[in-house]
């Protein structure tokens, strides 16, 4: 039984209650006249509504909080919810007390109508009250929960890092904090704990894990916040396989606490794969649609644009009802996404065709394409046997390389097949053997794809030291080899989203100055940028391996949720402003000059310089900084 004020929580009454005297407690949700003596009053905490009958003197307004006793009755038959938990029972001979009044409220609270998203974010306290908000956080918490359990079962030892750290680089921007004692210089607040998780192996924790909240500056989007938080992992003498294996653990077992049903083995399939057969790094495999290679079909093809590196196709079953309009717009789309063109073929049956179709497949099928003209019989025939052509299908075609073609292929297959969030289940998926280098950058060295920790492929391992001899001795680097090894990456995607991503780390000094050679870090600037860790390698650095992923996104999936706003208490918009709390805002003259800082005029919203002994330093708010 609860004690203090109330002796129940009202959605957790139940027909086992009756003849029970009851306090309960909560927000009054709705209240219904009834006759000239008595009014209905739904009362709402975090676990439901209750029907109270009270007397109708009392003067209770949507969202005044009560303190309600009375006694557990059966409802009469007629007036039953069979919509409520409680709709069985009602409290009856009810006295009331009114614990807060409410001015009305600006918007619905029991989620009945759409209410802008900004007016909910800055009346975030009300909109969790919403039942929809309040199961979100509470599944959420089961989730982290769940984790724990799991981590504690795999003897992981939970340990926090720091908030104030030094500014390195991790693939985003930082949010950096001026020091009050150490004036011109600055913190940097967590982009990860991913340097300090790798000192807790060389400190021998083993087997390191952290609810860890993150930050990083970077363009908000669905599923990106400034502030997020991650379940964070680090092994010893551990390879990628067994972390990833530690970690299906955890995500089944969070799986498990919400839906009741523990997911099936979770599939791998390789970077390269992911990319041939889906055109994305992060597959939704909910649906079909897989992208075909045709490049052979038009090895000796007088059609000048599919004289490329690369043709690929996708069949949209079903799909030649899309109107001219439409395809046009695709078209359009995918020159956004970098495509020098789409090309689209609408599949008839051969024994009636289209206006202006042409015969193929042996005149069993026809198709429609304002390029059919430039291609041969033979290749017609060839795209439509590969593709699995039928009747009524739409087949589209991108011609560009490899890399490029699939992706606008991906991107097309998301656009015409991705059913929404909450529809065809959890799809889990393991993408390892990411490639070690993305590009060439603008100076002309390799631009990595992960941070300069990562652990190359070991079946790669003499191509990369090759390569960092060849340009130790001021001979280049061949940029087609090196952009073919692999790393020991790997990330974790569920329905299209990546869930987060790990790596095996390298622990050898030798093979982590080949990368800083390659990736044209002078040991002096490595030293500035990674000195604490390198430092510490020297002294004993167990072989390990690590993994991290977003707790918001996890729990937005299985909520059935397209933004994580919806299972985040606070948070910001999608300008990356606070409109509850006003961040960000200014701050007074007197912090300014404890901290060095002044505002100057700039050419957008203005620019931060601070004293730095010697000299002065500028930063402005409006550098676009290369991310690292």
């Amino acid at each position: 039984m609860i004690t203090g004020m109330r002796t129940d929580y009202c959605g957790r009454l139940s027909r086992a209650d009756i003849g029970r005297n009851v306090t309960v407690c909560g927000w009054v949700s709705r209240r219904r006249e009834h006759g000239e003596h008595l009014a209905f009053v739904d009362l709402r905490d975090r676990t439901g509504i209750v029907q109270c009958v009270v007397d109708h003197a009392h003067d209770l307004r949507s969202e005044y909080v009560l303190a309600v006793t009375g006694t557990v009755r059966e409802r009469p038959a007629d007036t039953a919810n069979p919509d409520l938990a409680t709709g069985e029972i009602e409290i009856g001979d009810a006295t009331v007390e009114v614990l807060s009044r409410s001015e009305p409220p600006p918007f619905q609270i029991d989620g009945r109508s759409d209410v802008d998203e900004m007016l909910r974010i800055r009346h975030r306290y009300l909109d969790l009250r919403n039942p929809r908000m309040h199961s979100n956080l509470v599944k959420r918490a089961r989730v982290n929960a769940a984790i724990r359990r799991s981590m504690e079962a795999a003897e992981f030892i939970e340990v926090e890092t720091p908030t104030l750290v030094a500014s390195t680089p991790e693939g985003a921007r930082d949010f950096v904090v001026p020091s009050r004692l150490h004036q011109g210089r600055f913190y940097a607040l967590p982009q990860s704990p991913q340097l300090f998780k790798q000192l807790a192996m060389v400190g021998g924790i083993d087997r390191y894990y952290q609810i860890a909240r993150c930050l990083r500056d970077e363009d908000l989007r669905a599923d990106r916040q400034f502030e997020f938080t991650q379940l964070d992992l680090e092994m010893s003498f551990a390879t990628g396989a067994e972390v990833r294996a530690v970690i299906s653990t955890a995500v089944a077992e969070a799986v498990e606490e919400i839906t009741g049903v523990r997911p099936a083995a979770m599939p791998e399939i390789t970077w390269h794969e992911a990319i041939d057969r889906y055109g994305s790094d992060k597959p939704d495999l909910r649906f079909g649609l897989e992208l075909v290679e045709l490049s052979d079909l038009f090895t000796e093809t007088g059609f000048n644009a599919f004289k490329a590196p690369a043709v690929r196709g996708l069949r949209v079953p079903s799909g030649g009802d899309i109107s001219r309009n439409a395809v046009d717009d695709l078209t359009k789309q995918c020159r956004r996404w970098g495509a020098k063109g789409l090309v689209w073929m609408r599949v008839s049956a051969g024994e009636s065709p289209l206006d202006g179709a042409r015969s193929a497949a042996g005149g069993r099928l026809a198709v429609t394409s304002p390029v059919a003209k430039f291609m041969s019989d033979a290749e017609i025939d060839g795209v439509l046997e590969r593709l699995g052509a039928e009747p009524g299908d739409m087949c589209y075609l991108v011609a560009d390389t490899w890399r490029r073609a699939s992706g606008v292929l991906g991107l097309l297959r998301l656009e015409l097949g991705r059913p929404p969030v909450n529809e065809g289940g959890l799809h889990f998926l393991w993408v390892v053997d990411f490639p070690l280098f993305d590009d060439v950058n603008a100076d002309g060295l390799p631009a990595p794809a992960h941070h300069p920790f990562t652990m190359p492929h070991t079946d790669d391992l003499e191509t990369v030291a090759a390569a960092s001899t060849r340009m130790a001795a001021g001979g280049g680097f061949d940029a087609d080899t090196l952009l073919e090894v692999r790393s020991q990456a790997y990330d974790l995607v569920l329905n299209g989203w990546e869930l987060g991503s790990g790596s095996v780390r390298i622990h050898r000094g030798d093979i982590q100055q080949q990368i800083f050679d390659l990736l044209g870090i002078e040991p002096a600037a490595a030293q500035e940028r990674f000195g604490f860790l390198l430092d510490a390698f020297r002294f004993g650095a167990p072989p390990h391996a690590g993994f991290a992923f977003g707790i918001d996104r996890l729990a937005a999936l299985l909520c059935g949720e397209e933004n994580i706003r919806e299972v985040i208490a606070f948070p910001k918009s999608q300008s990356g402003a606070d409109p509850l709390t006003n961040a960000p805002s200014p701050i007074s003259d007197v912090q300014l000059d404890e901290l060095g800082l002044a505002i100057v005029a700039g050419d957008g919203d203005g620019e931060l310089k601070h004293s730095a002994g010697d000299g002065e330093l500028k930063h402005s708010v409006n550098d676009e900084e290369d991310e690292s």
